[in-house]
């Protein structure tokens, strides 16, 4: 194998922090079943006689053979469900009452293959901090696509389920502290309105893993709109199978952008459409300081959704060079350098297309260039939108993107918190005092008040503008920890469980969080890290 196309797309751009404006044990016996309102099974149906609702297909499978393996389950001792998502299974068209019985542990945790399952290991390659490498699922399974009763399609995987053919030596298990890590971020971001995958189920195996110390097991139920990744299209130009790549390229416009289809360029049109979500995508994470923390290139999906979520972490003080990963030691994927990371990746995807973009080579690196490069203008649309909109304001002045950078920069200067910050802007008491003795603000206040005034909108409809944008609360790192700590050592999940009932509604305009879930962490000698949790 090799590492695809000798040309390099969008060089000049693609480098970390070019954007110099913003940069630079034991286990639960309590299950939890999440904010819904329990209802019962239709008359019709006794409780033996009821089904959880699977209804899966597998069009990812008819691909070739090259993107995927079929693959076994691999049973563990004791399984027994930790964690059930019943709204997301009740969007999903599944019963949640039945798959809360016992007899469905076993589905989810890898030791039963639900009604109309057909396990596979997807292949996927990647750029790992820069350095390219086949992957492929070490751990996971997709067992196939439920389709919702409104017709829409989702991925069921299992992570953690055990050893795949793309193991890598593995042994392809999770940790219980990082699959609840990924609920409760994953629900997080869902609930902040920022694409994401989202976890259905937790399940525990009554097993241990061995990492620095024993851990207890568990696999996680991930639904995604797919897990098709720049990592898969790299898989095929490394693999030069500019077939299975065009068959790729069709299944993904055909799955996530059917109004492509019939476009002139197809696989142009392609590029296009991802390099719109995900720069809509990166500029919502900045909205809410949110740092991925592993942006590899397999860890960037088609669709546009948020996945993975190993190190990741949210901002307490505004710092654009904050990273919190424990293998990130260059800083790559610091939170200010999470744009130009993007447009790096996708440069990679582009690169990967050329051989379907056009039959001429040169024309197909220009018509790669000219969208990469398109990149910077794309993503600063998005991310000028947002912060007018968590600044109050309706209308667009050519002075925005300075006013918006004046405020960061005083935040980064007085260590001030980023999600709070915004918060007391969105009081109606911030909209004409400054409420601080620092002069700096003060006149960075003048001006916004001056720019507000420039606009129709009254300040009841700013404050109501600014309310849907700027979150009351997010996943504080420390209230995370905590909420795992007792989960996983001493078997509570009563703080995650409220934890996740805060985090449900960060802008509900008329609730008020208790001042717990407000607060930063209190100050430490040790920084935060945070772990890929493998």
């Amino acid at each position: 194998m090799h590492t695809g196309n000798s040309l390099k797309i969008g060089q000049a751009l693609c480098t970390p922090g070019f954007y110099p404006a913003i940069v630079a044990s034991r286990i639960p016996t309590v299950l939890w079943r999440g904010p819904d309102v329990k209802t019962g099974m239709p008359a019709s149906l006794s409780p033996s006689q009821a089904l959880p609702g699977w209804r899966l297909e597998h069009s990812y499978a008819r691909l070739p053979e090259l993107f995927h393996k079929p693959w076994k389950l691999a049973p563990v001792r004791a399984p027994r469900l930790v964690m059930l998502n019943r709204p997301l299974a009740r969007t999903l068209g599944l019963d949640p009452d039945v798959l809360e019985r016992e007899e469905n542990a076993a589905v989810f945790a890898g030791n039963k293959l639900p009604d109309g399952a057909t396990p596979l290991a997807q292949a996927y390659a990647g750029h790992q901090f820069g350095n390219f490498t086949g992957l492929g699922d070490g751990r996971a399974l997709l067992l196939g696509e439920q389709i919702t009763p409104e017709g829409a399609r989702y991925d069921i995987q299992l992570k953690g389920s055990g050893r795949t053919p793309f193991s890598r030596g593995g042994d392809g298990r999770a940790a219980l502290g990082p699959m609840l890590r990924e609920w409760i971020i994953s629900e997080a971001m869902h609930a902040l309105e920022i694409p994401t995958t989202r976890s259905l189920a937790v399940a525990a195996t009554g097993e241990w893993v061995e990492r620095k110390e024993r851990l207890p097991g568990a696999v996680l139920t991930r639904v995604a709109a797919s897990h098709v990744r720049v990592g898969t299209f790299q898989w095929a130009a490394a693999h030069e199978a500019p077939d299975a790549l065009q068959a790729l390229a069709d299944y993904t416009l055909r799955r996530h952008y059917p109004d492509l289809a019939e476009a002139g360029n197809p696989a142009l049109a392609l590029l296009d459409a991802v390099l719109e979500r995900q720069a809509e995508l990166v500029a919502h994470w900045l909205h809410v300081g949110f740092i991925h923390g592993v942006m590899n290139t397999d860890n960037m999906t088609l669709s546009g959704e948020t996945i993975d979520y190993g190190p990741c972490a949210f901002l307490d003080h505004y710092d654009p060079a904050t990273t919190f990963s424990s293998i990130d030691r260059g800083k790559r994927y610091a939170f200010a350098n999470q744009p130009g990371i993007a447009q790096w990746n996708l440069a990679r995807l582009a690169e990967a297309l050329l051989p379907v973009l056009h039959p001429e080579q040169t024309r197909a690196l220009d018509a790669a260039n000219a969208a990469i490069h398109a990149f910077p203008d794309r993503f600063k649309r998005h991310w000028l939108a947002g912060f007018r909109a968590k600044l109050g304001l309706f209308t667009e002045e050519a002075d925005d993107e300075k006013l918006s950078q004046t405020l960061l920069d005083w935040m980064e200067k007085t260590r001030a918190d980023y999600t709070n910050t915004f918060l007391a802007l969105s009081a109606e008491s911030a909209l004409e005092t400054a409420h601080s003795a620092d002069p700096a603000f003060g006149e960075w206040h003048a001006q916004w008040r001056a720019r507000r005034s420039r606009q129709p909108q009254t300040g009841a409809e700013v404050v109501r503008l600014m309310r849907t944008r700027n979150p009351a609360v997010i996943p504080r790192n420390h209230k995370v920890e905590q909420a795992l700590s007792a989960a996983t050592d001493h078997d509570d999940l009563a703080p995650m469980e409220r934890l996740l009932a805060v985090l449900a509604q960060p802008y509900a305009p008329g609730s008020v969080p208790p001042p717990e879930f407000l607060e930063p962490a209190p100050p430490s000698d040790t920084p935060y890290q945070t772990f890929c949790g493998t």
